[in-house]
């Protein structure tokens, strides 16, 4: 596979920034920026071309604007963090960021790692009183759809996930079974506790996984475990065993080869142009189109199936959907007679939005 000349200019550029190396200026000149950075922005990696290139002299307002804007959003949601930490100790609840707001203090830069939000993952046993915190400090609430976390906003553009649990029953079980007690693996003698460096790395990849098999993940987690092991230096026979449990060691193996072969050293092997063929069609969040495929393949299921299966609504608890439809649809649930109007009613939903004719193109590309 041959990769496109924006696409291998965004790579050396995002590479040249994390790995502190001025780009060759010779090479950017014969760049399209604007076209690098349009790529860029798809996987969430803006913030990185335009450290590079302003490190090679190549500032100009668009790379101004995004460093600024990625400078002031890392200082908000610090603040924001401080507050929040100072609650939860205040309260004697025990949390632990998790993700970007971790992996922003691991890349050589502030604002260098992007995010969309802060995931923050607290005692289950009291969501209550951590509702009421978050509302103290300005923010609302809304359902997200999943039943161990709930969003919460907050303006300019505040978003913090609150999760009352690491993965679902929805996931592959092995990982939903592994994480599930996962307070006996947490480490920090006060309220806030972390994951040792391993126990991060393999939480991460097995996040990754969860995405890269459900619609598909971009280049940006690909990055984060690049930066992650240069900087941090896991030991790898403990994640070898421990992936084995999980049921991820082959993609935790293939994933670490492409990440160290793209942003590093060495010559990319077809296994890694195959996976990153994949990872560069997702964008940073997946695609409607790789759902559809990756549901098709993985249950077995006919197109007819999928439709059907997206059509029904579970209505007694033992179906594995029934928490998640449950928490997106509350006053549904509240009101059982109400339940097989909930079909009607995300139809006309998805029908307003748009998202049902996008599913039905994605259905009918399908092979």
């Amino acid at each position: 596979m041959a990769l496109e000349k924006n696409v291998q200019d965004m790579i050396y550029l995002v590479s040249c920034a994390v790995n502190q190396q001025i780009p060759d200026k010779t090479l950017v000149e014969t760049m399209q920026s604007d076209a690098v950075y349009d790529l860029a922005e798809k996987h969430m990696l803006s913030a990185c071309v335009a450290f590079a290139l302003e490190s090679a002299g190549c500032k100009d307002a668009r790379s101004s604007r995004i460093i600024g804007k990625a400078l002031q959003k890392t200082i908000i949601y610090g603040n924001t963090m401080n507050s929040l930490k100072k609650a939860f100790e205040e309260a004697d609840i025990w949390f632990m960021p998790l993700k970007g707001a971790v992996l922003k203090d691991v890349y050589p830069k502030p604002g260098m790692r992007e995010f969309g939000d802060y995931d923050i993952l607290f005692d289950a046993s009291r969501e209550a009183e951590t509702c009421a915190i978050m509302e103290a400090l300005g923010f609302v609430g809304k359902p997200s759809g999943s039943h161990y976390h709930k969003v919460y906003r907050k303006r300019p553009y505040l978003i913090f996930e609150m999760h009352t649990a690491l993965f679902s029953n929805l996931h592959d079980e092995k990982i939903f079974t592994y994480y599930q007690n996962i307070r006996t693996r947490l480490t920090g003698d006060g309220c806030e506790k972390k994951f040792t460096r391993e126990d991060m790395y393999l939480y991460l990849i097995a996040h990754e996984y969860k995405h890269y098999c459900y619609s598909g993940t971009g280049l940006r987690s690909l990055l984060d475990t690049y930066v992650f092991l240069k900087s941090q230096k896991p030991d790898m026979e403990y994640v070898a065993a421990e992936a084995e449990k999980l049921g991820i060691a082959d993609f935790e193996k293939q994933n670490r080869s492409l990440s160290l072969h793209l942003f590093g050293e060495g010559e990319l092997t077809a296994a890694d142009l195959d996976m990153l063929d994949y990872i560069l069609s997702s964008g940073a969040f997946g695609t409607r189109e790789n759902h559809v495929e990756n549901s098709l393949r993985q249950k077995k299921w006919s197109k007819l199936q999928y439709m059907l299966d997206r059509f029904c609504v579970p209505m007694r608890k033992k179906n594995i959907k029934y928490d998640s439809f449950s928490a997106k649809y509350p006053y549904f649930y509240r009101h059982r007679i109400l339940l097989p109007v909930l079909p009607f009613y995300r139809v006309v939903e998805a029908l307003k939005s748009g998202a049902l004719k996008a599913e039905f193109m994605a259905i009918r590309k399908a092979r």
